[in-house]
């Protein structure tokens, strides 16, 4: 019978604090061993005030003992107010309804927030570790289950598939809590009562900038996202969950914010059903700081904005100019800004002259705000003209357009060299509509020129040899420009 009481008042004065006249305010000492110059002691002063944790009757908090696995479930089970009215019993053969955190145990168990060992214990009185806290947390607050990714992990203690890993990743990704040095984090070591105060104050502020968008919000069942947080990944980040289960499909997206900003974020169903019905959300995100945090807000929008279009000009010399036309003729832009890209990453792009070390850049990018169908005219500074097709068309899911761009060429050759004794060509029956062949007399020189879209191959016979010379042409059209690429299939010869 005492042994009963004493663990009913454990628990009592751990979930609930002393009693305290007057107001309390920032900065006031509220237990004689928490000092506020420690860096736990506004959290342990505020939990307080709430009445979440309590103190001793002798006035002190006792930061330094340990946290127990049951004092630990009382307290989050009370912060996260859940339900402990109606509990099912967990079945933990070291838990019995007379303990004094069963109710928090069985309703922390009943939600799956909580497991316990392998031989049928939970060990109540059993110190809490980091590690155990770490899952605790991630699963008692809904927080964001971080993917354990080995270039961002820098604890050498914390390996994939260890048991706890994808929480104490959920916790340090997100600032609640870091390592006991830059590269341990010590996931059997236990936690404090003080420390483990300032992990739950900082679980609650992480929490309270989250966003998380469910798909049950829109009556889908799951999501199927895109380009969510690939180009602003410096300003938010995107991280898939599951409310049916650990590991279940994805039916609710967390953001999370790191900086000020605007950024956007797009959601889709993966089986929209009904043809007729929006099955995609599209919003900017919006991040500002307000009082001192980070505030994320959702701005819903059908917006498709402007895309890059690269047009590629290796060697072709400096660009000077570059003029926009419709397919069929009519001029929208004399002068168009453009980018020099050192490469195809939009991160090597450039709005001043720089070049690589040979002094080149392999494209030019211009921006395409509408759909349809254009000609980019690249003007070069020896005066030479490239035409290039570009065709725009509206994804309604993207912010983006999907871009077609094909250089013109209406014309191509290809010279087999003198090793060949080739003798006369046949065409094949669909040639003559898609490109005009010729030869030079002589010579094993062959010229395409492009009429329609397509692709055939010519066989060619040597006289030297067993052997089939192969050559490939094909034919790309955009609009009125066409690309014609002709050339000597080597693999093909048999």
């Amino acid at each position: 019978m005492r042994k009963k009481l004493l663990m009913i008042l454990g628990a009592l004065l751990l979930a609930c604090s002393l009693p305290l006249s007057g107001t309390f305010a920032a900065g006031t000492e509220r237990f004689s061993d928490v000092p506020a110059s420690k860096h736990f002691a506004e959290a342990v002063n505020e939990l307080a005030e709430r009445k979440i944790i309590g103190g001793y009757p002798d006035g002190t908090f006792k930061p330094g003992n340990s946290i127990t696995r049951g004092q630990a479930a009382a307290i989050i089970a009370k912060m996260t107010n859940l339900d402990t009215t109606n509990v099912k019993n967990p079945g933990f053969k070291d838990v019995s309804t007379a303990n004094g955190y069963y109710k928090a145990i069985a309703a922390m168990a009943q939600k799956g927030i909580i497991n316990g060992y392998g031989d049928g214990r939970y060990g109540p009185n059993d110190p809490i570790t980091r590690g155990q806290m770490a899952s605790i947390l991630v699963k008692a607050f809904g927080l964001p289950l971080y993917n354990f990714s080995s270039h961002t992990n820098p604890f050498q203690d914390v390996k994939r598939g260890t048991g706890h890993d994808p929480g104490i990743m959920s916790i340090y990704r997100l600032g609640i809590t870091t390592g006991t040095s830059s590269d341990r984090f010590s996931p059997n070591v236990s936690i404090t009562r003080g420390q483990a105060a300032k992990m739950l104050k900082a679980t609650e502020e992480a929490k309270s900038q989250i966003v998380t968008v469910r798909a049950s919000d829109y009556q889908w069942e799951q999501f199927k996202m895109f380009d969510s947080n690939h180009n602003e990944s410096a300003l938010f980040n995107a991280v898939e969950g599951s409310d049916k289960s650990y590991r279940g499909p994805t039916d609710k997206i967390h953001l999370v914010p790191l900086k000020e900003g605007t950024g956007k974020f797009q959601v889709a169903l993966v089986y929209s059903g009904n043809p007729d019905k929006k099955y995609y959300r599209k919003f900017y995100v919006h991040i500002k700081e307000v009082d001192g945090k980070l505030k994320l807000t959702l701005e819903r929008t059908e917006d498709i904005l402007p895309t890059p279009a690269g047009l590629d000009v290796r060697g072709k010399g400096q660009v000077q100019n570059i003029s926009l036309s419709t397919m069929d003729g009519k001029k929208l832009y004399d002068n168009m800004d453009f980018r020099k890209c050192l490469s195809f990453s939009p991160s090597d792009c450039r709005d001043t002259d720089q070049t690589d070390n040979e002094g080149k850049y392999t494209n030019v990018r211009i921006m395409i705000d509408k759909p349809g169908q254009y000609i980019a005219t690249v003007r070069f500074e020896d005066g030479e003209e490239v035409r290039y097709g570009i065709e725009a068309v509206s994804l309604t899911p993207h912010f983006s357009y999907s871009l077609r761009i094909l250089e013109e060429r209406p014309t191509a050759s290809v010279d087999l060299g003198a090793a060949y004794d080739i003798g006369r060509h046949v065409l094949p029956k669909e040639a003559e509509q898609i490109a005009t062949i010729t030869r030079d007399p002589g010579t094993n020189l062959f010229h395409a020129v492009g009429k329609d879209r397509g692709s055939f191959s010519i066989k060619l016979p040597d006289h030297n040899k067993t052997d089939l010379i192969d050559i490939g042409v094909r034919v790309e059209k955009l609009g009125s420009i066409i690309h014609v690429s002709i050339y000597e299939n080597i693999d093909m010869h048999f």
